[in-house]
This record gives structure tokens, C-alpha cells and sequence, in this order.
């Protein structure tokens, strides 16, 4: 049986393939407008991170952590980063490799699966930007620690992250059918779930394991904001289902 990251990988692929709207990468004109100093980017689905969580980008080494796609990188790019990007799934990364190509700028591509070691040297990055992707990880402490380990000093974390509500409900948002965890390795009726729903892989994490983790990680988170899920009932009822937080790695 394949490992669930190669599903995930797999399962993503195929996103794209039907339309992903994360699967999109920017156009020639959005590329421009950030070069321009005209630009956003989102950690979660609807709301974009606040321009001031950046700090500087010229010159900066920023990492897109799961953030393959060809949306966010080649922004970082356009603003004057230094910018590696690291995903598991093939067509994430062909889609960086076309951007650059097409604009003309340099990115280090790497496929590598962030549950394991991070294959980067000790205080590399000034920035790691991961937007919504800890979901398809079953633990996520272990992969604060290695954030922490590849960060500089006050380097600065933007993460975005489901909370347990969207593990809870049913698939009209409309009962709370799940208990927690929820691991569909542990769980065949909640991998069944998420298989009859072509979902891949997916796993709830509590707030301690979030932020928790990410303090005993040895960041200060700074600041935060919610976001609904863009769509479904939920999001039509305004209930918050999604965090974005700014954690800066302590000295």
C-alpha cells in the first residue's frame, strides 16, 4: 500500500488536472503587478496576509513550504526573495518551474516530503511561508522543530491551518458525526470518508498541537486572524474554520 503522502500526492495531481484553484498558477500580468509592488497572497482560503507580516522580501531567503503552484512563490520572487519552494507533489512543482521559466527569475525546486528531516542546513531561511497544507500531515510538531531548526534567528513564520471544526462534520456541514482524532489511520469509517470524497489523506490537529507546538518549537506567535472556509455551509453561516498566524522564531 502506498504511504499516505503518495496518495496525497497522487490525490492533488489529480485536483489539478480537474481545475484546482490551487493548483493555478499566476499570469504574466499578476507576475508584473508584483514586480510593480501590487500584490497579495493568502495562507487560507479567502483572506490575504496583511502586507506588513512580510517584513522586507528584498534580498530575503524565504522558503514556500508546501507552497508549490506557481501562485505565492513567484510573488516572493517578483518582490526581490531569494526563494526556494518545497512540495511533495510533481505538478505543484512543474508549475513553479514554468512560471520562473517564463519570467525569467531563479527558484531552488525541491520535491521533498516535509514529515521527514527538512533538507536544509541550520539557520537558512528568513522566512518560511506554509499556507494550508499541515491537514495532510498526520503529526506536526516534529515538523515545527525542524522549521525552527532551518529558520535564523527572529526569522519569521506565516502558517495557515484548518481547525478541528472542519474534522467534525459531516459532509453538509449540517451534524457533528466525528469524534477526535481524527485519523484515518487509525479509523476505517473516517478513511472511508475522505475516500468517498476524493479528500486523499487528511487528519484534524487540536490548538496544542498547532500553536502549542509551535511555542515549545521556540517561536512567539505575534499574531493572528480567522478565516471561514470560503465556501459550503459553514463559510455561509460566518463560523471561522481556519487560522493564520504570524510566529517569529525566539533568539
Amino acid at each position: 500500500m502506498a504511504g499516505y503522502a503518495d496518495i496525497n500526492a497522487e490525490t492533488i495531481g489529480r485536483w489539478i488536472d480537474e481545475g484546482w484553484e490551487w493548483g493555478e498558477p499566476i499570469d504574466h500580468e499578476t507576475f508584473l503587478r508584483a514586480r510593480a509592488g501590487s500584490w497579495e497572497v493568502k495562507l487560507t482560503p479567502t483572506r490575504s496576509v496583511p502586507r506588513e507580516w512580510f517584513g522586507n522580501l528584498a534580498d530575503a531567503h524565504v522558503l514556500g513550504l508546501a507552497s508549490g503552484g506557481g501562485q505565492q512563490c513567484p510573488i516572493f520572487a517578483a518582490a526581490g526573495a531569494h526563494v526556494t519552494v518545497l512540495d511533495y507533489t510533481p505538478a505543484q512543482l512543474e508549475s513553479e518551474r514554468l512560471v520562473a521559466e517564463r519570467e525569467g527569475y531563479g527558484i531552488s525546486i525541491v520535491r521533498a516530503d516535509m514529515t521527514e528531516p527538512l533538507p536544509f542546513s541550520d539557520a537558512t531561511f528568513d522566512l518560511v511561508f506554509n499556507p494550508v497544507s499541515l491537514c495532510y500531515i498526520r503529526e506536526v510538531e516534529p515538523v515545527w522543530n525542524e522549521v525552527a531548526r532551518i529558520m535564523k534567528p527572529g526569522g519569521i513564520l506565516l502558517t495557515g491551518f484548518d481547525t478541528i471544526i472542519n474534522f467534525i462534520v459531516d459532509g453538509d456541514e449540517r451534524e457533528i458525526v466525528w469524534s477526535m482524532p481524527f485519523d484515518p489511520l487509525e479509523n476505517p469509517a473516517q478513511r472511508a470518508f475522505l475516500e468517498e470524497d476524493d479528500a486523499g489523506m487528511q487528519f484534524g490537529h487540536s490548538l496544542d498541537e498547532m500553536l502549542g507546538g509551535l511555542l515549545r518549537a521556540g517561536f512567539s506567535i505575534e499574531d493572528l486572524y480567522e478565516d471561514t472556509n470560503g465556501e459550503g455551509r459553514l463559510h455561509e453561516m460566518r463560523i471561522p474554520t481556519y487560522l493564520a498566524v504570524r510566529a517569529v522564531k525566539r533568539a
